[in-house]
């Protein structure tokens, strides 16, 4: 077996990747893991859902994978570590999720500036406008440049801040983007949008020293999970009234149940993953990954090299090769 498709795809996309290898979408193992990693021994590519791991046990199975492909939505459930160790490609088409990203951004912020009234100067509760706002981004992906542009299509001020981007990159010059430093952007950003991608080093990135800074009235709307932020400080901001209102739309399971920091703070709303998931960007992604996988397959896979030796030549065994 070529290729296994345990999410959705596009029936044009499957039909183009069924006339190239053979392919088996089987969406029901999905909630099946012991048949999921029967089903890797003899596949090259896989396809998977948010609910479906690659770990290194499932990747123990799969002698022959050569690549793991998500749709949308983040990588969390894919063991980019244990991956590498065994080179196989980790592919998500961000780019084409991009556009969706950026729009449910707007639409997020747009939403808690309105519905989640302030008081003015002269004590009427009312709500903003997003023209009149900072925007800080936090985490120059893919979706940043989609959403500066629409951000300033509204006349708004765009800072960013990136972990991994330094502050003399021409990126932040293409995109539009005035660079700051994570505190600086929290103090002064009317609205902060958290695109960074997850690592585990970024766990409790976003916490009290920088939440307990954040300007007057500030809404915030993240992308990332949730594990980002200290969960005593977001809720400590969000039920003092500093922060007026933040949407996560990646939580992990649990986050919100009692007992926990974030249980039952009505200024917190929470979605499923639904920013990256639209029609078309679901078809786009289906296509990009189509084409990765013939990319990946077709070329023939990278072998150890070997020479023949001499029956009387004596071999390195500790370095594993013969000397030269």
């Amino acid at each position: 077996m070529d290729v296994l498709i345990v999410d959705s795809l596009e029936p044009e996309v499957l039909q183009w990747l069924g006339s190239r290898y053979a392919v088996r979408s089987a969406p029901e193992l999905a909630r099946d893991p012991r048949s999921f990693r029967h089903a890797l021994y003899d596949v090259r590519a896989v396809v998977i859902p948010p609910s479906v791991s690659v770990d290194a046990a499932a990747l123990h199975q799969a002698p022959q994978l050569r690549m793991v492909g998500r749709l949308g939505g983040g990588i969390e459930n894919i063991d980019l570590a244990a991956c590498a160790a065994v080179d196989v490609e980790v592919v998500r088409p961000a780019s084409a999720c991009a556009t969706a990203e950026a729009e449910f951004m707007i639409g997020a912020v747009l939403q808690m500036l309105r519905r989640v009234p302030v008081v003015s100067a002269d004590g009427q509760l009312v709500g903003r406008e997003l023209g009149s706002c900072t925007v800080g981004i936090v985490g120059m992906v893919a979706a940043a440049k989609p959403l500066a542009d629409l951000l300033h299509g509204f006349g708004a001020r765009v800072v960013g801040y990136d972990p991994s981007l330094h502050a003399s990159d021409a990126l932040w010059g293409r995109w539009a983007v005035a660079p700051v430093g994570l505190r600086e952007l929290i103090a002064q950003c009317d609205a902060v949008c958290v695109l960074m991608t997850y690592f585990a080093r970024y766990q409790g990135l976003i916490g009290e020293r920088y939440l307990m800074q954040c300007k007057s009235d500030q809404v915030l709307v993240s992308l990332t999970q949730a594990s980002v932020f200290d969960e005593v400080a977001l809720a400590a901001a969000l039920s003092g009234g500093r922060m007026a209102a933040a949407w996560l739309d990646s939580v992990e399971p649990g986050t919100l149940g009692p007992g926990r920091p974030l249980h039952q703070i009505d200024t917190l709303q929470v979605t499923p993953r639904v920013a990256s998931t639209t029609r078309e960007s679901r078809l786009r992604a289906a296509w990009a990954l189509a084409r990765r996988i013939d990319e990946v397959l077709s070329q023939p896979p990278v072998r150890p090299e070997f020479r023949s030796t001499a029956p009387d030549e004596p071999l390195d065994l500790e370095a594993g090769s013969a000397p030269a």
